[in-house]
C-alpha cells in the first residue's frame, strides 16, 4: 500500500527538513509507525521552499500544499490513500477529493476543537472522509453530537503516536538527574489551565501526610501559572522543600528523567493524547493521570498505575497512595507499550484504519 500523509501545517520558516522533523518529532514519527507495517510511506509538509528528504524509509517532500499540487503528486506517487493531519483541514481535505473522487482520505484528530460556526459546511467537509481517527472514540463523541459526521463514516481509536523511549538502568538515571524520593514522583507539562498544577500540588501535599519521603520534580516549558504554583508551594509546609521545578528540560533529558521517577502524575483536564504519557509508559514508568478519554486510552483504563477524576485532589491524593504502596511493574507497563502503543502497534492499526477506510470509500463510489 502506498500512503501518502499530508500536513498542512505550514512549516516556520527557516528550518531545513532536518530541523523541522526535529521541531515536529511526531510528523516522522507517524510516517515512521505506518511504514513499520510494511506501507510505502511519502510525507507532504507544507513549507515555504521546495525540498525533499528521504528518512528511515520515508520519502519527505516540502513545498507549496494547494489542493490541486497535492492531487498531481499523489498521481505521481500512486497513492492508494491519503492521510490528513488534523480535522481542521477537513477544507483541504475535501478540495482534493473533489479532484481525486476515487482516492479515500482519512483525517487524523490532533487536539481539535468542534468548529461553532458554518456547521453545515463543515459536515459537508467532513463527509469527504473515508474515515476518521482519535487517540479514543470517547473524543469523537462531541463531534459526532454536533451531527459533522456522517453515520456511515468510519471512527478509528489510534493513538495519536508513539515513542521511541525505552527502559533503562533506573539507578544510573536517578544518578544522572538528581532525581530521589520515596516515592519519586515526576510531573511533566506546561503550569496552565488545562494541564492544572495547582490541583496536582494540593493532591500531591494531602499525600506527602502519608508519604513523608515523597519528592515532586516539576518539569515544563510555558508556565502562565508560575507565579500562582509558586505561591502555593511557599504556603504550604506539607510542600515546602519537597517540590523541585526544574523548568525547561530538552527533550533528550526527558527519557533518564522518566526511567529514575518512580511514577508519573498528569492532572490534564484534556488532552488528544497525553505525550508525557505515552513517554511514561515507554520507559515502564507507572502513571497516575486524570480520569479523561485520552488516558483512559493510553493506560488501559489504568491499569499501568491508576485514573483519578480530573479536579478532585483528594483522589489524586489516594490514588498517588494506592500506587506508591503497589506500583504495577515496569515490565509490564512496559508490556502494554510494547503491544498497544508502539511503532509496531500503531502500524498495524493504521494498516487495519486504511484498509477499512479503503473499502467503504470503494463501497460508496461504487
Amino acid at each position: 500500500m502506498r500512503v501518502a500523509q499530508i500536513n498542512f501545517v505550514p512549516a516556520p520558516a527557516g528550518l531545513d527538513p532536518p530541523q523541522l522533523l526535529a521541531r515536529w518529532p511526531s510528523l516522522a514519527d507517524i510516517a515512521e509507525a505506518v511504514a513499520s507495517a510494511g506501507a510505502q510511506v511519502h510525507v507532504l509538509q507544507a513549507a515555504p521552499a521546495p525540498a525533499s528528504l528521504r528518512l528511515r524509509g520515508v520519502d519527505y517532500r516540502f513545498g507549496a500544499a494547494d489542493p490541486a499540487r497535492i492531487a498531481d503528486w499523489l498521481d505521481r506517487i500512486g497513492a492508494d490513500v491519503a492521510h490528513v493531519h488534523g480535522l481542521g483541514y477537513a477544507a483541504q481535505a475535501h478540495a482534493i477529493a473533489q479532484l481525486r473522487p476515487r482516492l479515500p482520505i482519512v483525517l487524523q484528530d490532533h487536539a481539535d476543537r468542534v468548529p461553532r460556526w458554518r456547521r453545515s459546511r463543515w459536515r459537508q467537509w467532513f463527509g469527504a472522509a473515508a474515515g476518521i481517527a482519535f487517540t479514543s472514540l470517547e473524543l469523537a463523541r462531541p463531534f459526532a453530537d454536533a451531527g459533522l459526521f456522517a453515520p456511515s463514516t468510519p471512527l478509528f481509536a489510534i493513538a495519536e503516536s508513539s515513542s521511541r523511549f525505552a527502559p533503562g538502568d533506573r539507578a544510573a538515571a536517578c544518578g544522572e538527574t538528581g532525581l530521589y524520593g520515596d516515592p519519586c514522583v515526576l510531573w511533566l507539562g506546561h503550569l496552565d489551565a488545562n494541564k492544572d498544577p495547582l490541583c496536582m500540588l494540593e493532591g500531591v501535599a494531602r499525600a506527602a501526610e502519608r508519604l513523608p519521603g515523597l519528592r515532586l520534580w516539576c518539569a515544563f516549558a510555558t508556565a502562565p501559572l508560575l507565579a500562582q504554583v509558586r505561591a502555593r508551594i511557599d504556603a504550604d509546609a506539607r510542600l515546602a522543600g519537597r517540590v523541585e521545578l526544574l523548568g525547561p528540560v530538552a527533550h533528550a533529558r526527558v527519557q533518564a528523567l522518566m526511567r529514575a521517577a518512580d511514577l508519573l502524575v498528569c492532572a490534564s483536564r484534556r488532552e488528544s493524547c497525553g505525550y508525557a504519557a505515552l513517554e511514561a509508559l515507554a520507559c515502564g514508568t507507572p502513571t497516575v493521570l486524570s480520569d479523561i478519554a485520552a488516558f483512559r486510552a493510553l493506560s488501559d483504563g489504568g491499569r499501568t498505575g491508576a485514573l483519578w477524576p480530573c479536579g478532585d485532589a483528594a483522589a489524586l491524593a489516594a490514588a498517588l497512595l494506592r500506587v506508591a504502596a503497589q506500583p504495577p511493574p515496569r515490565a509490564q507497563v512496559r508490556a502494554h507499550f510494547e503491544q498497544r502503543l508502539s511503532f509496531a502497534a500503531l502500524g498495524r492499526d493504521w494498516a487495519r484504519a486504511y484498509a477499512q477506510a479503503a473499502q467503504a470509500h470503494a463501497g460508496r463510489c461504487g
